[in-house]
């Protein structure tokens, strides 16, 4: 069969390149086009356009690059009537991709769509899940309490297992017996877009620095596609890797900027707190949450227990002497990282062992 792929950043990339090899082993004959990254080219994936030049974040960013959205989205159009695929596969991205499957639903009705890593309308626009159901033939899910969110609203979705998980589990195969070692390590994840980076960064570091004093070095990680000379500003003797999983598994603690990048930690057992940067968050944080925020937490690592597993130091609550006080608990408390780490083991537990793009593509095979 020959499958269409829309990923739109670095994580959608990963995410989608690893399904293309899961796919290719129950269907030897598959081919792969789309719009995607350098993970997916080198899994065969001829790229019509490649996600650095669809990823903008912001009013402003959006507004500046319009004419560039407006072109991406054409040649999607083009490309999926050019290559009449057999599958469309959409990962996360919504506000392009939900456009692109109104658009194959209505000139290419033959063509199954499918949403593997759908949006995460659970936590703000849940409006959408009717759009998502009308438009996809089927809906696979990475977080367990996502089937029965669709089902409240009369919808399928199936879970197929986490692909953050899977990507843990075949680093720790790959670096077993060979984890980097060192003098004790405060990790600092300060994001993947240079805007989040350039807002929470400087806050973070002032606060490790502190906590670090001679006994801890810290080492900030760099996002994929941004150069080493972008941080060199915020950097006061302080290393700089791209080697995230290697560095949170030497980490003593971490400081970590709100996204998939907290589970990742917690999944590697590193303990952390959550931060994140919002512009007049102390009157918004009051005026929107109750309206465009559906849930209780912010992190990952708290919303799939349903609990608070790690500190979430939030817009008004990012502060540097609230991430001191925090990190300096981290580093310190042994019985307040045990008990973190007992939670992050439940977290396993919650997610399973199932393999998420080998049960994607069981599914997605199954289609023909």
């Amino acid at each position: 069969m020959k499958y269409f792929l829309i990923a739109g950043d670095a994580s959608g990339d990963l995410h989608a390149a690893n399904l293309m090899v899961a796919l290719h082993e129950k269907d030897p004959q598959a081919l792969f086009v789309g719009l995607g990254g350098d993970k997916m080219r080198a899994q065969g994936c001829h790229l019509y356009v490649d996600y650095r030049e669809m990823a903008y974040m912001g009013v402003v960013a959006v507004f500046k690059n319009l004419g560039k959205i407006k072109r991406n989205f054409q040649i999607a159009q083009e490309t999926l009537l050019q290559e009449q695929p057999d599958v469309l596969i959409l990962i996360d991205y919504p506000s392009f991709n939900l456009k692109i499957a109104k658009y194959c639903k209505k000139h290419l009705p033959k063509t199954k769509i499918i949403y593997y890593i759908p949006p995460k309308i659970w936590a703000w626009k849940e409006w959408r899940v009717h759009e998502i159901a009308r438009y996809c033939d089927r809906i696979l899910g990475i977080f367990p309490f996502e089937p029965a969110f669709y089902a409240k609203h009369g919808y399928k979705c199936q879970y197929v297992g986490n692909p953050t998980a899977d990507s843990i589990q075949s680093w720790r195969l790959e670096a077993k017996g060979n984890e980097a070692k060192g003098k004790e390590t405060i990790a600092i994840l300060p994001g993947s877009r240079k805007s989040e980076i350039s807002k929470c960064l400087p806050t973070m570091l002032a606060a490790a620095r502190n906590v670090a004093g001679e006994r801890y070095r810290v080492v900030v990680t760099a996002a994929p596609g941004i150069d080493d000379t972008f941080y060199v500003p915020y950097l006061q003797g302080e290393e700089l890797t791209r080697d995230t999983y290697s560095l949170l598994n030497q980490a003593h603690a971490a400081v970590v900027n709100s996204g998939t990048a907290t589970l990742e930690t917690a999944l590697i057992g590193c303990p952390q707190t959550a931060v994140y940067h919002v512009a007049g968050s102390k009157y918004l944080e009051k005026l929107l949450k109750p309206i465009v925020f559906k849930i209780k937490y912010f992190t990952l690592v708290n919303i799939i227990p349903n609990k608070e597993v790690i500190q979430e130091l939030v817009a008004s609550r990012f502060t540097q002497e609230n991430i001191e006080k925090e990190l300096g608990r981290l580093v310190s408390d042994e019985d307040y990282r045990a008990k973190m780490i007992r939670e992050y083991d439940a977290l396993w537990q919650i997610l399973g062992e199932k393999s998420a793009a080998k049960s994607a593509a069981e599914v997605i095979v199954s289609l023909r």
